[in-house]
């Protein structure tokens, strides 16, 4: 098949990754991919496709009209069989596109939980089918009663196992703390996410304060970009470590390439989001075999087994976020069993593999 992933993405998360684990996955399995993105994508770092088959486009928002005449023309030129698109503002760009080429077929994945407008419901009633990651979109998606029920198809996100394992038998982390400045011997928790506010990052800051009570030798980590204007979440965020006193035990590393070093460096990961579709970075975490500690979001509840592959706890909780961290910190054979039983839920229900064969097998339909 010839398919083509549209993403407006400019920034680089769960979405992003699945974009691209999707498409290079699809690559080699011997179908042939294009990307549309926009300038400066994040994703043109790690897709593994010709340059050629890279479209960069404005990619402006739902009503970008010469964008949708760019793809359509896209479309036809390169006789794609079938659209994909990842974001509700390309939605309606690859619907056009697809519209003035009908033997091509239009795709969505549905990553978060936010509702659709409605006026999607005449854009994704023209979706072969609407994706999404985890039951409780799908519920979501169900819910508004925008989309027949027949064109709603539930594939569960997919993680790089293997990618995870050979950064485990690769990795050296006395070698990575000291090149990230942090300290080799202490206990150290992290959580990897945007700096938004429905992160919930400063939950994660006030229980840390909470712990150092009682594990003193300990550090924590936040890994992410800010993409607020000018920065606001970052400088409050920092503010509020200052006021507790923090600023030697919480650190920020920004954007990481190698987030998957930092995974296999900690000996906790936090996830104290308020909400999460699925919880990729929980996931991830957890195919490292490190301990998570995630607050009750529907998709962390989908992801993580509570006492069996992680511990659960209420959202916006700062103090049961504490107890958990502190239990794990002072129990290093809990710590142990719950990492490798989390490593084999993930190689086990959400390997990348699966689902991209899901995905492979609803194109084919």
């Amino acid at each position: 098949m010839r398919i083509l992933q549209i993403s407006s993405a400019s920034s680089f998360g769960g979405g992003e990754r699945y974009a691209v684990d999707l498409t290079n996955s699809l690559t080699k399995r011997g179908h042939e991919l294009f990307a549309a993105v926009r300038p400066h994508s994040p994703l043109v770092n790690y897709l593994q496709l010709p340059s050629t088959n890279i479209k960069t486009l404005p990619l402006r928002n739902a009503l970008d009209a010469p964008t949708a005449q760019a793809l359509a023309r896209i479309v036809e030129e390169n006789q794609i069989d079938l659209v994909h698109a990842h974001l509700a503002r390309d939605y309606s760009l690859a619907a056009y596109a697809v519209r003035s080429n009908p033997t091509a077929k239009f795709f969505v994945t549905r990553h978060v939980l936010f509702p659709l407008n409605r006026l999607h419901r005449h854009t994704l009633g023209k979706a072969a089918k609407v994706i999404a990651v985890s039951n409780s979109v799908a519920q979501q998606l169900r819910s508004q009663q925008l989309i027949p029920e027949e064109k709603i198809a539930v594939v569960p996100n997919g993680i790089d196992f293997e990618r995870y394992r050979r950064a485990l038998e690769n990795f050296d982390r006395k070698h990575f703390l000291e090149f990230k400045q942090l300290p080799t011997d202490s206990l150290l928790v992290g959580s990897i996410g945007e700096l938004r506010v429905l992160k919930r990052h400063d939950d994660f800051i006030r229980a840390a304060a909470s712990v150092l009570c009682s594990v003193p030798n300990t550090h924590f980590v936040i890994a992410g970009v800010d993409t607020s204007p000018n920065g606001e979440n970052r400088k409050q965020l920092q503010a509020l470590v200052a006021d507790l006193k923090l600023s030697d035990r919480v650190h920020f590393l920004g954007w990481l390439d190698d987030a998957d070093q930092l995974l296999c460096a900690l000996d906790a990961f936090v996830s104290a989001s308020e909400t999460e579709s699925f919880g990729l970075s929980i996931a991830e975490a957890m195919a490292t075999g490190t301990p998570v500690v995630a607050t009750r979001t529907e998709g962390a509840q989908e992801v993580v087994e509570d006492e069996t592959s992680g511990l659960l706890v209420p959202i916006g909780d700062v103090d049961q976020i504490a107890a958990a961290l502190i239990r794990l910190l002072k129990d290093q054979k809990l710590r142990m069993q719950l990492g490798k039983r989390a490593a084999m839920v993930v190689q086990e229900r959400f390997s990348l593999d699966r689902m991209v064969t899901e995905i492979e097998k609803l194109y084919q339909e």
